[in-house]
């Protein structure tokens, strides 16, 4: 196929999705093809308005044709006035030569930051292997004359991604500035423990690695400029570069263990699996918070159902998973503390933290955050010595770090391939939101272009897929994605989701002993009666009531209305009230509880889901109208609530509440699952994970969540069926159903399965049978 037919069949893709698919047809055809005319055609195509879409498929492909005019588009369009196409040009140079007239376009780029700042900084880190010198001096001139602190700090990471003496030499003077804001000496000083450790770095960062000797007044270093007469780092900081240091001389000296073998399954494995946008730990404290939400849930428990193993324990003969290492983000003092539990050979499962500077970023911004996420990957997985899978799950910054270390350490990749952003694209193409016009627009904000590749790349270099049970799978994923799975069975595995129930159950127990009542017929287990005994359930009940103690009394005595979850859009939060708000029947028959976000200090996300939620309930009025904002709870927290809402709460709240998952799109739903085992009606979006597991008009309504209308009609629905005649024989045939299929010990059952598999399919041994 010649170029110009590429184009015209790149433009004639039935869907966005198809033509980002399409988008290697043209990048083939134009390698193919090469030379100036087709050149000007990509560069025409690159640069019309009209169709943003195909303008990015042409940037891609101008990179694989080798011309000298191509490198020069290139070049001119990092400085073009669509910030879409400055973005995917500095992406697309990186599978290029290094081109000297480029590095100021990117440089510049690197110093403006995010997603653009990113992808230009890969492409100098890849260059840096080859023109060291011209891309070290150039990164040097540009932060003499750059005083503002976050754009020095991506100037001196970017230094530190590039070999030789120039770099090397900037790096121990910015680590040693006293002048020098937090975020630059920290970038400063972990870069340097990325290099060879020479006798001058390895003394350096000895005695940065001594918190005194970075206090004011203190003894500065020998490299420390001598003409700096004042210090603007705050003595609190001393600590955290001290920290810093002391991991930077972890890095240098740290060496990996080879990876162990599971022959005669006499070993068990050591798994991996990271989720960084989430303080993670084990009592799941800060669940809700930002990002934080069902993902860190999930994490915590299936951890600990891993490492249990079958009902023999981790020393039984079937024992196939003995350690797992949990990633998420945390401060450089506790990523250093973690380091010695996660290189324990001890059984069990570890928590350790990727450090970054500065406050918790949603994951749509968290991208420039990638030198330290992999950085920090890497420290880990070196530490743990012998990890014989890592289990990724978005595509997202964790997962392109994570990717790259698991292929530097030959670590096989197991990963959970979700149509996501793919499905939210579909979503918008068909409401007109998205259109070959504005694509490019809106890529620019969402970066749908990058994380729908990243999917498609995991994906084809994972050892093995996970995928969501979904009602019409195999037709989906291969639309949305692209992934016929009937293609090679052996390489995917449809597990759903699962949860703890003995935390339901004990919540179930919590709720009725505070009612002076007992579990009688409802399933609730000996072993939860004894762990609730002991276990500070007033404190969450107490805190239940105190706030529906803010509610009129009038609205006192409703029954409750709750969704948990973090504050985004995705998540459908606002749009809950919204529909809640304007069914004044709706309203007055019930009061809204919403458990989740930031409530003090939110982020960007949460604030725009706060400020939609104030503009149809007014904060002032909130209370008063029924609307309860939570904020975020501990999850045995979470747990007793749900068990409030439907047994209700004396005086407060009366019973059979209902669990609503407004969310846009809802990949499987572990709140909706723990809601469903607790014997709350639920209602969820009629499509993804959820449309496998809720009886429509049984135990809960399936709904179009992005109808207003339909969202209202159907909770006023579900409280009818909560209410009716058979309420209780469907809370008891949901929870049955989840206890059934969808437990936490399940799921781990079967991921233990493919986490062998994958192991023992990257044993030396197997691939040299393979091929002889």
């Amino acid at each position: 196929m010649a170029t110009h037919t590429a184009l015209d069949e790149q433009r004639s893709a039935a869907t966005i999705l198809d033509g980002i698919r399409r988008a290697d047809d043209l990048t083939v055809a134009a390698a193919r093809d090469g030379g100036v005319r087709a050149v000007r055609l990509l560069a025409q195509a690159a640069t019309d308005p009209a169709d943003q879409l195909t303008a990015i498929a042409a940037v891609h492909a101008l990179a694989q044709v080798f011309d000298d005019s191509a490198d020069e588009v290139l070049v001119a369009l990092l400085h073009h006035d669509s910030a879409f196409l400055r973005e995917h040009a500095a992406w697309a140079l990186g599978t290029r030569l290094p081109r000297y007239d480029a590095i100021a376009g990117l440089v510049t780029l690197v110093r403006q930051g995010g997603f653009t700042g990113m992808l230009a900084q890969r492409t100098l880190e890849q260059w840096g292997s080859s023109a060291a010198d011209q891309v070290g001096l150039f990164l040097e001139g540009i932060l003499l004359g750059t005083s503002e602190a976050d754009a020095r700090a991506r100037l001196v990471e970017t230094i530190g991604l590039i070999p030789g003496r120039i770099p090397e030499r900037l790096l121990r003077r910015v680590a040693v500035d006293r002048t020098e804001k937090l975020h630059a000496r920290v970038v400063a000083i972990a870069a340097l423990g990325d290099r060879a450790p020479t006798p001058a770095v390895m003394s350096l960062l000895s005695t940065l690695s001594q918190a005194d000797a970075l206090t004011p007044g203190a003894e500065a270093p020998d490299e420390a400029p001598d003409d700096k007469a004042h210090d603007d780092n705050a003595p609190d900081d001393s600590l955290e570069l001290a920290a810093v240091a002391r991991l930077a001389l972890f890095d240098l000296t740290a060496t990996a263990a080879p990876r162990g073998s599971w022959q005669h399954g006499s070993q068990s494995a050591t798994i991996a699996q990271l989720f960084l946008h989430a303080d993670i730990d084990g009592e799941l404290s800060q669940v809700g918070v930002g990002d934080n939400g069902g993902i860190a849930t999930l994490l915590v428990r299936l951890g600990d159902a891993l490492v249990a193993g079958p009902a023999g324990g981790p020393n039984s003969a079937a024992a196939g998973v003995d350690r797992v290492i949990t990633i998420s983000r945390g401060t450089h003092e506790y990523a250093l503390d973690a380091l010695s539990d996660v290189g324990s050979t001890q059984p069990g499962h570890s928590f350790a933290a990727v450090p970054f500077v500065g406050s918790p970023v949603p994951s749509i911004d968290a991208w420039p955050r990638r030198v330290a996420a992999q950085r920090g990957i890497r420290r880990i997985l070196r530490s743990a010595g012998t990890v014989d899978a890592i289990h990724l799950r978005m595509a997202d910054v964790g997962s392109l770090a994570a990717a790259t270390v698991a292929r530097d350490l030959d670590i096989p990749v197991v990963f959970t391939v979700a149509p996501d952003p793919h499905g939210v694209i579909d979503s918008l193409e068909s409401s007109g939101a998205l259109t070959r016009a504005n694509f490019g627009t809106v890529d620019a904000a969402e970066h749908f272009w990058f994380r729908a590749r990243l999917v498609q790349r995991l994906a084809a270099d994972a050892a093995h897929t996970v995928l969501f049970p979904r009602p019409q799978l195999q037709q989906d994923i291969e639309r949305l994605i692209g992934i016929d799975i009937d293609a090679h069975p052996e390489r995917h595995s449809v597990i759903p989701e699962g949860i703890d129930l003995a935390v339901i159950d004990r919540s179930r127990t919590d709720a009725l002993g505070s009612l002076g009542l007992t579990g009688g017929s409802l399933l609730v287990s000996r072993a939860a009666h004894a762990r609730a005994a002991v276990e500070p359930a007033a404190v969450a009940f107490d805190q239940l009531d105190a706030l529906l103690g803010t509610l009129p009394p009038d609205r006192r005595g409703l029954p409750l209305l709750i969704s948990v979850g973090r504050l985004h859009r995705v998540k459908g939060m606002a749009a809950l009230v919204e529909a809640w708000s304007s069914d004044p029947k709706l309203q007055a028959r019930c009061n809204l509880l919403i458990v989740g976000g930031d409530l003090e200090h939110p982020s960007r996300d949460e604030g725009i889901e706060l400020h939609r939620m104030q503009a149809a309930v007014a904060g002032a009025e909130a209370s008063t109208r029924g609307l309860l904002l939570a904020g975020h709870r501990a999850n045995d927290t979470v747990a007793r609530w749900l068990a409030a809402a439907r047994y209700g709460r004396p005086g407060l709240a009366a019973p059979l509440g209902v669990y609503v998952c407004a969310s846009m799109k809802e990949e499987f739903g572990i709140a909706l699952l723990e809601a469903m085992a607790t014997g709350l009606t639920v209602v969820a979006p009629n499509g993804g994970g959820p449309a496998t597991y809720v009886e429509h008009g049984v135990t809960g309504l399936l709904v179009d969540t992005g109808d207003c209308d339909a969202l209202a009609h159907s909770i006023t629905d579900a409280l009818t069926l909560a209410a009716g005649a058979h309420g209780g024989a469907n809370a008891a045939r949901a929870r049955s159903m989840v206890a059934n299929r969808f437990t936490i010990e399940a799921m781990a059952s079967i991921l233990t399965e493919v986490y062998r598999d994958v192991a023992l399919a990257s044993e030396p041994i197997a691939w040299e049978l393979s091929v002889s």
